[in-house]
């Protein structure tokens, strides 16, 4: 299980010198304590050190960002999203910077069928699995009640096993699913159709294979019996190609804007912040 992410607690803030070490100056213009601690809530970390410095490397990068425009004297008019938040004038000033400065080159046709080519388990259809279970429903706070069916689910495996062709007489009979009524059937499922401890038991499992022990889930006993599996199928590159466009635009993107703030870290005097020692993209 990973380890939880934390969020800094901007209620009693310490310094960002604290942290930081000193105080951040970007072309002698100083990034706010605050700001960086009120920043930190959008950079979830398992340290508050790890949180505060990737939210001062977000102000320095901005602060880079809205200086340069102004050298420049890009005027930007605020425009709204699909769902109809508009812009700041900070944001829409450094979109229209970062669409006049950087160059971002367009995939064609054939650097798409070369990543198509190179990566063909991306551009499978979701295979399909059709399966049955039992379920003894049991309520995650009903101990007692859990390990009564524990071993009523473990008996009716084994029963199962001797006899797989009554699983759907069991399943009317003893099912507290819906399902229960059509035998256990689950008709056909794909990823993320059914919860995960049922999924990874399922996609292990091979065609008219019987679960060799009940799988516990938060609602109680599944027994499960996997009647099919139909496996993902390459689609054609003609179906692809748009999405395969627009994921290398956004790479090419990132790389390029990442490149341009990294030129214009080398034109600027910043201190309080060793931008060098980032892990992972400046821009994000």
């Amino acid at each position: 299980m990973s380890n939880p992410t934390i969020k800094v607690d901007v209620s009693e803030p310490a310094s960002t010198a604290d942290v930081m070490g000193l105080h951040i100056l970007v072309n002698g213009i100083k990034i706010n304590e605050a700001d960086v601690f009120q920043e930190a809530q959008n950079h979830p970390a398992e340290d508050e050190k790890d949180a505060l410095f990737a939210a001062a490397r977000a102000l320095v990068v901005r602060e880079l960002l809205s200086q340069e425009a102004k050298t420049l004297g890009i005027v930007a008019i605020p425009e709204s999203d699909f769902s109809g938040k508009v812009e700041t004038i900070e944001e829409a000033t450094i979109r229209t910077l970062l669409d006049s400065e950087v160059d971002v080159p367009v995939a064609g046709p054939d650097e798409c069928r070369q990543f198509y080519q190179n990566n063909p388990r991306k551009f499978e259809s979701a295979p399909l699995y059709e399966a049955r279970h039992i379920l003894l429903s049991a309520s995650p706070e009903d101990a007692a009640g859990r390990n009564e069916l524990r071993n009523q689910a473990n008996h009716l495996t084994e029963l199962l096993k001797q006899d797989p062709g009554q699983f759907s007489d069991m399943a009317k009979e003893l099912s507290d699913c819906p399902s229960g009524k059509v035998g256990g059937s689950l008709g056909q499922l794909t990823r993320g159709s059914t919860v995960r401890e049922f999924e990874e038991a399922m996609v292990k499992m091979e065609e008219g294979e019987l679960s060799s022990k009940p799988l516990e889930s938060r609602y109680g006993f599944h027994i499960i019996y996997l009647d099919r599996k139909i496996s993902g199928t390459a689609l054609p590159f003609e179906s692809v190609q748009e999405r395969i466009s627009a994921w290398m635009g956004a790479a090419a993107w990132s790389k390029a804007v990442s490149q341009y703030v990294s030129i214009l870290i080398g034109k600027a005097t910043i201190s309080g912040i060793n931008l060098e020692a980032a892990d992972g993209p400046l821009v994000q």
